[in-house]
């Protein structure tokens, strides 16, 4: 690992000499005040991210396979980024303590503790540290955007026409799906929206449901399990304004990347993914969400099941881990009123009230 230390006249000063020689993988170590020749200044001890640097070079074994050449034996990429993780775990366990509130205001300090109960992970305490530390006057939210922004999932926001759901299973991709599918058309009654179930073999529980309620709100409904099948959905997709497709979750150790691949979706044109996760899984299971759902085509984050979280630090913590920004809130068991574009306001007032986007404050602790 590569350690060094960075000088700067303040916080930004300093890390920005941190990202312009250790990039933007580098994590911070220490950081603290110093004098020198008289003069204070700010100074950050940062480490390179490894498994960064590893990622952005080619394997021996990658590079004989794109060649042509013999293969070579190469190291698992799932095991090298869960020991990484482990090290970056230690190392901001030893972080931590350099944390010194009272460097802070008075309301940035109970910001900060209301996040720690709320169980946002040490790395974006200390991304939240370090900005306002910089300047005691600056308000907390600001801060907070820039670690989970948000894009409301709206027509005018979004104009792929193709938007593909996937998560792990049990997530509520259907139902977020058909809430999306009927708020659409009732935005725009004209608009021609189809969805699409693409689990193969058709014996999912959710492509019943999706077909039903296809019929019941005059949606176009097609099902495309296998390549032939979703070659003939692109084949007719000048015909709707917007094609919503269902995704099954992923089994065994298959990754997003390839099952995108194996359909025929890989090329990405005129297409956005949506990972569609729920606010009640462990930090290493939504690690490995984020590992097994990486792919160029994933383009938001969709929050589902809000009403049964006791805590929501994840929406913080999975937008770090994926730098996606959050387009949708689903909450409620209903299909009407229970899903909202996603706003900054809407994300603040539910980690920090406990309150559902609809406006009901029920989970307030």
């Amino acid at each position: 690992m590569h350690v060094k230390t960075f000088k700067g006249s303040d916080a930004q000063a300093a890390l920005a000499k941190v990202k312009a020689e250790l990039g933007e993988d580098a994590i911070i170590l220490n950081t603290k005040t110093v004098r020198t020749g008289g003069v204070r200044c700010c100074e950050i001890t940062a480490a390179l991210d490894p498994a960064a640097k590893a990622a952005a070079k080619p394997s021996p074994a990658r590079s004989a396979r794109e060649s042509g050449g013999p293969m070579l034996p190469d190291e698992n990429p799932a095991d090298w980024a869960c020991e990484w993780r482990q090290i970056k775990d230690q190392l901001m366990a030893l972080v931590k303590p350099q944390m010194n509130m009272e460097e802070l205001s008075p309301r940035q300090r109970v910001a900060i503790k209301y996040l720690e109960r709320e169980e946002v992970d040490t790395q974006v305490l200390l991304r939240v540290f370090l900005d306002l530390k910089a300047d005691p006057d600056r308000p907390i939210l600001p801060v907070l955007e820039s670690c989970a922004p948000t894009c409301g999932f709206e027509s005018k926001k979004w104009p792929q026409r193709f938007h593909i759901f996937a998560g792990p299973h049990g997530a509520g991709k259907t139902s977020c799906l058909i809430r999306l599918a009927l708020r659409e058309k009732s935005q725009r009654p004209k608009a021609r929206v189809c969805v699409v179930a693409a689990d193969q073999g058709g014996q999912g529980k959710g492509r019943l449901v999706l077909r039903h309620y296809a019929d019941l709100s005059c949606l176009a409904y097609r099902e495309a399990g296998s390549f032939e099948e979703m070659q003939e959905v692109l084949k007719e997709a000048s015909r709707f304004d917007m094609v919503f497709i269902d995704l099954p979750g992923l089994s065994g150790k298959a990754v997003l990347s390839e099952h995108l691949a194996d359909l025929g979706l890989a090329d990405g044109r005129d297409m956005a993914a949506h990972l569609v996760v729920a606010p009640y899984f462990c930090a290493s299971q939504y690690a490995e969400i984020a590992r097994r759902y990486a792919s160029p085509l994933v383009k938001s984050l969709i929050w589902t099941k809000l009403d049964e979280a006791c805590s929501f630090g994840a929406l913080l913590n999975l937008a770090r881990l994926t730098e996606l920004p959050v387009s949708a809130l689903s909450y409620g068991s209903g299909l009407k009123n229970s899903i909202a574009p996603a706003k900054s306001d809407m994300l603040w007032r539910l980690i920090f009230k406990h309150t559902l986007p609809g406006g009901c404050a029920e989970l307030a602790a």
